[in-house]
């Protein structure tokens, strides 16, 4: 078994169709899942599996792309479920899931209130239950090798996975809500590095695989145009952001500047993108990672932007 038959299962966050996906793979030693997403999503993940005609205690292996809510919320419950399951997920992100409290008092900061409607409980992992990686590894699945791949940009612990004819790229390959919207990438603190994203960008667009798989959303063509217009949109926003904060403006101008200019760019690609966009991506996230970015980049060359 070299090229998996790979299913993406719609987890209807927030009872919306078309925002997280989580992909599900035989193996021949169990199932693959890449990123479990929220535990809030569970039992849409329940349900997707049973549309397979599979359950939860048929997976085996846990495959994280990066250790955000969104993609990683629901590990450890599955885990806890499924004792002959393991997790895999990089080396800078496996100790907050053995101990996501830190995790998890951050987010509260952002999510107040609305952390369990959104995101529900995210359980610790007991540390022999994960394999950590660096990134470069050959893994094999049962009759499958899997190769995990360091991909920082959108994250310091960010991981793709790249099995026969697929590349799971997490959100290093950017938001693409349908096939008319060109990618974007979601840039929320607290780690953006672009010249990191763009090195990885490099690496990715370089291996052979026929389709992208996207937590959000779905799966497309590997295709350059794919690659070149994430590029393109992603030097866009960043620049926005940084005129700016080279004007002196205030956050509340920078990103109602930023989300007029960005929902009228996927007002121009299809008529229903920016609303759903804005609900998959809050722009305002975005404004907060790039500043971010803008401010400890000048920082580190000396106030030079």
């Amino acid at each position: 078994m070299t090229d998996p038959a790979v299913h993406a299962l719609d987890l209807h966050f927030q009872d919306t169709p078309g925002v997280i996906a989580a992909f599900v793979f035989d193996t021949g030693d169990g199932l693959a899942v890449v990123d479990t997403g929220p535990t809030s999503t569970l039992g849409a993940l329940r349900d997707g599996l049973t549309g397979l005609g599979a359950t939860l205690s048929d997976v085996r292996h846990i495959l994280l792309t990066h250790i955000h809510f969104d993609h990683a919320g629901a590990a450890g419950t599955v885990l806890n479920l499924v004792p002959q399951a393991r997790a895999y997920v990089h080396t800078r992100g496996a100790a907050h899931l053995s101990r996501p409290e830190r995790l998890v008092a951050s987010a509260t900061q952002i999510y107040g209130d609305q952390m369990d409607r959104l995101w529900g409980e995210m359980q610790p992992i007991d540390p022999a239950r994960l394999t950590v990686l660096n990134g470069g590894e050959r893994l094999r699945l049962g009759q499958l090798d899997v190769q995990a791949l360091d991909t920082p940009g959108h994250a310091v612990h960010h991981l793709s996975f790249h099995a026969g004819e697929h590349l799971f790229v997490g959100d290093v390959g950017g938001i693409r809500l349908g096939a008319a919207q060109t990618p974007r990438a979601p840039t929320p603190p607290p780690d953006i590095n672009l010249e990191a994203w763009r090195d990885s960008i490099q690496a990715l667009r370089a291996l052979d695989a026929r389709t992208l798989h996207l937590a959000h959303y779905g799966s497309h063509p590997n295709t350059p145009a794919h690659w070149d217009d994430l590029l393109r949109n992603m030097d866009t926003d960043a620049q926005r952001v940084a005129a700016g904060l080279q004007a002196g403006q205030d956050p509340d101008t920078i990103t109602r500047t930023f989300t007029d200019a960005l929902m009228n760019d996927l007002s121009r690609e299809h008529p229903g993108l920016p609303a759903r966009y804005d609900f998959a991506c809050p722009p305002w996230m975005s404004v907060q990672g790039l500043t971010r970015y803008w401010q400890r980049r000048a920082a580190r060359s000396g106030g030079d932007r």
